[in-house]
């Protein structure tokens, strides 16, 4: 194992340090990837502040949980479950479990939770605009499911659903997990950002961090579901879902620049940088390659090159560079390449944190 020197170390507490700093909310997009990048860098620096801090947002959204709202589909659930068993708390994993029966009874597209009642279509970033058909959608928006919450809802199924030794919950999260791969996966293997009810068609095609989203949950679900004794039907689950990983990386080692990054929507030179997605691969490729999920030279070389873009892409006092704002949703693709950016936000320095603590275990 190849162990972070001392100047990594300081760079990683220097970044780590900056999640503290951020506007949290509970619960909203993106927030997430920050909540597990604590837990991840005070295991890699030997400092429970990071961890502690996460536990005192959990255990304080835990005691007024209830009534539940939408947005609570955003909750850093997978990493809640980790804080409740880390800290022995009863109080946050009975308010879990409570999340849990929430979010199992909302009503799904094509079996996956809809995220939205009315889905937030907006107009879209740079010059087009919506057609007809795009405009009526955005006026009277119909129910979606949005890739962002394949990082959400079936990561903490399946791991609530070993921690409590509840079938229900992780046949929920493979389920879920599955039903993401089928709605939102293309033939390329990349995910498109969502899809609504009542239309055929996927919206936002090549979306760099809505990759991310979709590798970091899938693989949360998998690395559970190695430690769940599995029926024949869900080992079928697990190989759909080993499937969609393998395809996903081959698809983003092809789309990786010379410098290790990728464009904004990563099939699309003129849509611009957007260091994020860098980020989120270093870590979620190099994680597949340990969990054995994905294999090669290609996506070693890969890993390496998109590390080296992260550690080359953070400011002195800890930012990660060309983090995107909220993409927000729309039907017209050209909006995924003129989103702004330069935002110091949970969904830059997560990931960030991620990568760096990821090389703890890289060989």
């Amino acid at each position: 194992m190849e162990v972070l020197d001392l100047v990594d170390r300081g760079l990683l507490r220097v970044v780590s340090d900056t999640l503290l700093q951020l506007p949290y909310e509970t619960w909203n997009f993106g927030d997430s990837v920050a909540f597990d990048a604590m837990l991840e860098a005070s295991s890699a620096l030997g400092d429970p502040t990071y961890a502690r801090f996460a536990h005192g947002w959990a255990r304080a959204w835990a005691t007024r949980a209830l009534p539940h709202r939408r947005l609570d589909c955003t909750a850093p659930g997978h990493a809640m479950v980790r804080m409740s068993s880390l800290y022995h708390d009863s109080h946050l994993l009975t308010a879990l479990v409570g999340l849990a029966d929430y979010l199992l009874s909302r009503p799904r597209i094509r079996g996956v939770f809809a995220t939205w009642e009315h889905s937030p279509l907006v107009q879209p970033y740079g010059p087009e605009v919506l057609d007809p058909r795009e405009a009526a959608l955005a006026a009277a928006p119909p129910s979606g499911v949005f890739v962002d919450c394949l990082h959400f809802d079936p990561p903490f199924f399946t791991s609530l659903g070993e921690l409590t030794m509840t079938e229900l919950y992780w046949r929920a999260g493979l389920e879920q997990a599955r039903g993401y791969v089928e709605l939102l996966q293309s033939a390329s293997g990349l995910f498109d950002h969502f899809v609504l009810e009542g239309e055929e068609a996927t919206f936002g095609p090549g979306w760099g961090r809505g990759q991310g989203w979709a590798l970091l949950g899938l693989l949360d679900v998998l690395e559970a579901a190695q430690r769940l004794r599995l029926d024949n039907e869900s080992q079928m689950t697990v190989g759909l879902l080993s499937g969609a990983v393998s395809k996903l990386v081959s698809a983003m080692v092809v789309l990786q620049r010379d410098d290790g990054h990728w464009y904004a929507a990563v099939n699309h030179p003129h849509s611009g940088d957007e260091y994020s997605t860098t980020a989120f691969m270093a870590y979620g490729m190099s994680r597949a390659l340990r969990m054995g999920l994905v294999s090669g030279s290609a996506v070693s070389r890969a890993v390496g090159q998109a590390r080296s873009a992260v550690l080359g892409s953070i400011t002195a006092e800890g930012r990660l560079e060309k983090v995107s704002a909220a993409v927000m949703a729309c039907t017209r693709a050209s909006h995924y390449q003129h989103v702004p950016i330069d935002f110091l936000v949970p969904w830059g320095q997560g990931p960030a944190i991620l990568a760096l603590t990821e090389a703890l275990y890289a060989s």
